[in-house]
């Protein structure tokens, strides 16, 4: 490499909370080459924001040196723009105001007429040009940010600093940025740093991938050369050779990191032999009836609708839904934001009026809410004074009245330390992160012993590495209680590891089912095994290509 634009040589960085202090970054060392695209991907608390804010200069480190074009970094600058994961834009100020702030205050020696035009210059380039009057509240979350990246451009710096700028959007708005992304790599030709906990979207984007080992103590454990051609289409990109075993490498690297603090625990509780009560029982004479269980058509959506108003009239979100599925199968629901995928679960779940048509659950017509019906939500819905084992505990204690107490109590216990919280029963679900509320609410669900196990996006809130921990905490405990689950997805590797079928919706309003995708792989599966396979990646081309031909209509354009 010629001289680098930016180097850093044995970086670090520890904070002081009152628990002592916490080490985050333990040398970091990096070089970037002018007109480079470097991906630095890690864990949730790695030290990722840390060390791009230490680059930025918002954050001194404590030891090591940065060098921009050889001369240490002090303080912020107009040579590195910077781009939050949070919007930060000022609300009363429209698209082009916002960005005229920055240019007005780094520019100053430009005339007005000049710093105007680079302000609409940098304003088209991110395809907000028609928004220019627009305040933020009238924009959607994928405007905002490239309102963002413009105001970054706009001060034309050395460096363009990007920490998770994508990661609070929906996948199909995530997917349009970066292609936003890419397209000013290649007009500016700009150094670009991007902080990301996406493998896909490192590969897509980025020339080297620079992998930070699991916090405390964080160092560059791996790099990797993106040797993919480019340009680099998600769809056709699925089927390079290059392309697939770089992104095993990743993985598997990923994957053995994260196996030394894996939090899939054993239990030293055995589980009691106590059957749930049943809440909703069945009228005496059909249970006399009844000589075996049901095993097929277990649940049955059949010609499902559902209809809102508005002000213009009725609106059809889901239309003409209708699926069959077997007792202990697991389906994945998948497809772009506003598809109507949620209003189908909540129906499901008795959340959610149904408008026409009707799902049965063995053999009984779903009408209201209940515990044989467990939910878990992308938002950890947790009474937040009290501790996790008393928040799986109420609902444990509806459905097992009849069993004693010490029983009641192995059953929590149980299935906290299945999710990896045997430490952590008796602390307070506020003093928790979403990834352990997230285990509470999935332990909370299993302990109800539910006929059916209803997830949506369960983790859609969190970082794709810690997703992978959370998907292995629900592969194991699924595996043994083959459940009959739904879930909702916007991840498609996450919809392949975990279903037997995929279902894929077409785009709202009137969604219905557009395709229905059989995965026929073994179980018990694994990801890093997984990857092995020509058919997984037969079925994930299936998927995008799927999701490829629905990229379009009022969430395509409103990103």
């Amino acid at each position: 490499m010629d001289q680098p634009i930016l180097s850093l040589t044995g970086v670090t960085k520890s904070y002081v909370g009152s628990g002592g202090t916490s080490q985050v970054l333990a040398g970091i060392d990096l070089e970037v080459a002018e007109g480079e695209f470097v991906a630095i991907l890690g864990f949730s608390g790695a030290g990722k924001t840390t060390l791009i804010s230490a680059i930025a200069g918002l954050v001194e480190p404590d030891g090591g040196e940065i060098l921009l074009k050889g001369t240490p970094i002090d303080g912020p600058d107009k040579e590195r723009g910077l781009v939050f994961q949070s919007y930060s834009l000022f609300p009363w100020l429209t698209v082009e105001q916002n960005v005229a702030l920055a240019v007005d205050a780094v520019h100053k020696d430009r005339s007005k007429a000049d710093r105007a035009a680079l302000v609409k210059q940098k304003v088209e380039l991110v395809g907000l040009g028609h928004a220019m009057d627009r305040k933020p509240a009238q924009l959607s979350g994928g405007m905002r940010q490239r309102v963002a990246v413009a105001r970054a451009l706009a001060m034309e710096p050395e460096i363009l600093l990007l920490d998770e700028p994508l990661s609070a959007l929906d996948a199909l708005t995530r997917a349009k940025l970066q292609d936003e992304i890419e397209r000013i790599r290649k007009e500016e030709g700009r150094t670009i740093l991007l902080v990301t906990n996406d493998v896909d979207e490192a590969l897509l984007l980025a020339d080297r991938v620079a992998v930070l080992t699991p916090a405390p103590a964080a160092r560059i454990g791996a790099i990797y050369e993106v040797d993919v051609a480019r340009p680099r289409d998600r769809e056709a990109v699925n089927d390079d050779p290059a392309y697939q075993r770089l992104r095993k490498d990743i993985v598997s690297y990923l994957g053995s990191l994260n196996a030394e603090s894996s939090s899939v625990g054993e239990s030293g509780v055995a589980l009691p032999n106590v059957t749930p009560l049943d809440l909703a029982p069945p009228p005496q004479a059909y249970r006399e009836a009844a000589q075996s269980p049901v095993e097929r058509r277990y649940l049955e959506f059949y010609k499902l609708d559902k209809i809102y108003p508005t002000p213009k009239g009725p609106l059809k979100v889901v239309d003409d839904f209708n699926l069959i599925m077997d007792k202990g199968e697991f389906i994945s629901l998948i497809g772009h934001s506003g598809c109507g995928k949620s209003t189908v679960l909540t129906m499901a779940a008795g959340l959610n009026a149904i408008s026409g048509g009707g799902i049965v659950l063995e053999n009984r017509e779903i009408s209201v809410a209940g515990p044989d019906k467990a939910v878990v939500f992308q938002a950890p819905s947790l009474m937040p004074w009290l501790t996790a084992r008393q928040n799986v505990a109420l609902g444990v204690e509806r459905v097992y009245p009849h069993a004693g107490k010490s029983e009641r109590r192995d059953i929590v216990d149980y299935y906290l330390d299945r999710v990896g919280l045997r430490d952590s029963k008796d602390k307070m679900a506020a003093e928790m992160s979403n990834g352990m509320r997230q285990r509470v609410g999935i332990a909370r669900a299993f302990a109800l012993s539910p006929r059916l196990l209803l997830l949506d996006e369960p983790f859609g809130m969190l970082d794709s590495l810690t997703r992978w921990d959370l998907q292995d905490v629900l592969v194991e405990t699924w595996n043994r209680t083959k459940v009959t689950a739904i879930m909702v997805t916007h991840d498609v590797d996450e919809a392949i590891l975990l279903a037997d079928r995929v279902v894929m919706m077409t785009n709202g309003p009137n969604a219905t089912i557009g395709k229905v995708l059989k995965v026929d792989l073994p179980r018990p599966r694994d990801r890093k095994a997984l990857l092995d396979t020509t058919e997984f990646y037969h079925y994930r081309q299936e998927v995008l290509h799927f999701l490829a031909e629905y990229d379009h209509g009022p969430a395509a354009k409103a990103a």
